[in-house]
């Protein structure tokens, strides 16, 4: 290239990156907040570096972590005029690619790619057939895929599980087992998953010499896309690729790590020259996305020390709106109220998202969607009646209604409910739903009716979704993890309460907390021109109304809306109001023990731990951890309240409310601090 087509991949730039795209330190990382145009930074600085002389095109790998995004910066780095052989793959495809050569080369049988684990896993997993059996074989395969991302096999997991706070509703030494199966199952077929692609690649470069040389001629300067989403094993791998050489750039977002559970460490791009010695680190710091008001927002959720700043060069636009709503089903019917009102406006419908915390959440919008005729489409999951959770629901609610032929339906629902009292909070948000869907449907059936009436019912309202592919003109609906890497003009963040966000099992884990809030972030920076944000006051279970109050993290919005400025951190707080002092002063929330609960929660685990023996039974049956520190924090008076802590249902309350009820009254928080069996100070 001339001097004039290196001048035209920089004349639209801003400094930073322009920073970015020249910079000639090696490893680099480049840090690239939401809508600081990452991707365009990443091909101007390939295209750069080739016009330049500094890199041969046809010896860079580019890894992404999608095909989409794989085959996005091959289109766009052709129209740079990038086109002599570059590779772009995910770590996945580029390793199986290699492993075939490998073999070929060899003249040996590549082990058959198993595309599904779940063939393998269910009969280690066992249980009947059906929906309920499939989650569970979704659950092991989850956690095997996190153990393999973290390079941590079957002997290891129970104690990695343990020490990183994981609770699989299938026991951890049971999962270790089936784990351990599972890799001897595959041994003995011959085949292997795409987890075993990323170790087995890195195993082969590490150990066969002339594979290596191959592998690092062919491939010589390395980028990687999104590298906060990094694995232990991916990482592995990057570093088998490339040797002793260090021609590496990375781009990612450390404010929008929301996948450690899948195993993603985002250390390695928080802590680059630790891992990468002699590298640099170049920040974006434009939002072309949102405007002003939607950038201060979102970053208002992000921990005050860890909040870099960020400005938008966007137009001035309307201040992010925050409703209360009495509860789910007015706030669906609220925010269908307002997509209709945008859409008369001009806004075509594809440009319109509503975002919430969990799947289960879904089913209010597309109900009230349908009803009101809008099209729209579940983006990346499946509409309610086509999840696991829903058909296990519905197959529990049909074995209870046999069991009990003269019992009424209404009492049928109630009763679905009461038996997901131990369940996840996705599967018991799942049942809340159907139990919704229930009361409406009993309500248009003059209050009589049976299961098969209903399942007709529903599969009529909720008649399946618009799939036809993502140009046609419908509303997204959408998870807060889904909507990552994409935009909208106009966004709806929903159901903004303690228990959803932050999630109910992210309790007294500062760690999940923190992915909490990039989590939210994620949400709210999806929008490009408005934002709308909306709580439930109340959400039905069943008979039983579920009290609900707002996210923690929604003070900090409003903060940020109004203008008024963060609490200073000399405040002086009294002793009744520490705990959510202390909480906002450390950038934390409610959701953390603070040393005023933690004396309740020691309590309340040795109690758990004498009552566990007298029973021989594990801990975590009579309660888990998150479900005391849920109880340390809400300090329940009397069975109703306990009966809301999220972790306890009727035959919990029964069996053990009035023994946590007295251990709850003997830590009073005024006295809180003081030892068991002390005087309060007179």
């Amino acid at each position: 290239m001339t001097a004039d087509p290196e001048r035209r991949l920089l004349t639209d730039l801003d400094d930073s990156q322009r920073r970015a795209v020249t910079a000639a330190e090696s490893p680099l990382a480049i840090l690239a907040p939401a809508g600081s145009g990452k991707t365009r930074v990443l091909t101007r600085r390939i295209a750069w570096q080739s016009s330049t002389e500094a890199i041969e095109p046809s010896h860079v790998l580019a890894l992404t972590f999608t095909r989409k995004a794989a085959g996005e910066l091959r289109t766009r780095l052709r129209r740079l005029g990038v086109r002599d052989g570059l590779t772009a793959g995910t770590f996945h495809a580029v390793a199986l690619g290699q492993l075939k050569a490998m073999h070929d080369h060899r003249g040996t049988a590549m082990p058959a790619l198993l595309e599904r684990k779940a063939r393998l896993l269910a009969p280690l997993v066992g249980g009947k057939r059906g929906a309920q059996a499939n989650l569970a074989i979704m659950e092991a395969a989850g956690e095997i895929e996190w153990a393999q991302a973290r390079l941590v096999g079957p002997t290891a997991y129970s104690e990695a599980a343990i020490r990183t706070g994981r609770e699989p509703s299938i026991p951890v030494e049971r999962m270790a087992d089936i784990y351990g199966k599972y890799q001897a199952e595959k041994r003995k077929r011959h085949v292997i998953d795409f987890d075993d692609l990323v170790r087995l690649c890195a195993q082969a470069l590490e150990s066969d010499a002339e594979f290596a040389a191959t592998q690092r001629w062919r491939f010589r300067h390395f980028f990687v896309d999104e590298f906060q989403d990094v694995s232990r094993a991916q990482l592995r791998l990057l570093r088998s690729w490339l040797g002793e050489r260090d021609d590496l750039c990375v781009v990612g977002d450390p404010d929008q790590a929301i996948y450690s559970f899948a195993g993603a460490d985002p250390g390695y791009l928080n802590r680059f020259s630790d891992h990468f010695p002699g590298g640099s680190t170049v920040r974006l710091d434009v939002n072309y996305r949102s405007t002003p008001e939607i950038v201060s927002a979102a970053r208002a959720v992000l921990p005050a020390g860890e909040r870099a700043d960020v400005r938008s060069m966007g137009t001035q636009g309307p201040a992010p709106t925050i409703t209360n709503y009495a509860d789910a089903e007015a706030e669906a019917r609220g925010v269908v109220e307002k997509l209709r009102d945008t859409a008369a406006r001009g806004q075509p419908w594809s440009s319109l998202a509503v975002l919430y915390r969990i799947n289960a959440q879904s089913a209010g919008f597309e109900e009230a969607l349908r009803r009101s005729g809008i099209p729209f489409r579940v983006r990346g999951d499946v509409a309610f009646l086509e999840r696991n959770e829903v058909k296990v629901a519905l197959d529990t609610l049909q074995e209870i209604a046999s069991k009990a032929p003269a019992r009424d339906f209404a009492e049928h629902l109630t009763d679905l409910i009461t038996d997901a009292a131990d369940a996840t909070e996705e599967s018991r948000t799942h049942r809340e739903a159907i139990a919704q869907l229930g009361r409406e449907y009993l309500a248009v059936s003059s209050g009589r009716g049976t299961v098969a009436e209903f399942l007709d019912f529903l599969r009529t309202s909720l008649r399946g979704h618009d799939d036809a592919g993502l140009a046609s003109d419908a509303v997204d609906l959408l998870t807060f993890h889904r909507a990552k890497g994409l935009e909208w003009d106009t966004v709806f963040v929903t159901g903004l309460e303690k228990g959803l966000v932050p999630i109910s099992h992210a309790q007294g884990d500062s760690a999940a907390l923190g992915e909490e809030r990039r989590l939210l972030y994620v949400g709210l920076s999806r929008a490009q021109r408005a934002l709308h944000i909306s709580w439930a006051s109340r959400r039905d279970r069943g008979e039983r109304v579920s009290r609900r109050s707002q996210s923690p993290y929604l003070a900090e919005i409003e903060r940020a809306v109004s203008g008024t400025p963060e609490p200073p951190r000399d405040r002086a707080v009294n002793r009744r109001g520490a705990k959510t002092a202390r909480a906002a002063l450390r950038g934390l929330t409610d959701d953390e023990l603070t040393p005023l609960d933690r004396p309740l929660f020691d309590a309340l685990v040795a109690w758990r731990r004498d009552a566990a023996r007298a029973a021989d039974v594990p801990a975590y049956v009579i309660f888990d951890n998150k479900s005391l520190r849920a109880v340390a924090m809400a300090r329940p008076t009397d069975s109703p309240q306990l009966l809301d802590v999220p972790g306890v249902g009727p035959v919990k309350l029964e069996r053990y409310g009035a023994q946590v009820l007295e251990i709850v009254g003997r830590h009073r928080p005024d006295d809180a601090a003081a030892p068991v069996g002390s005087e309060p100070a007179g």
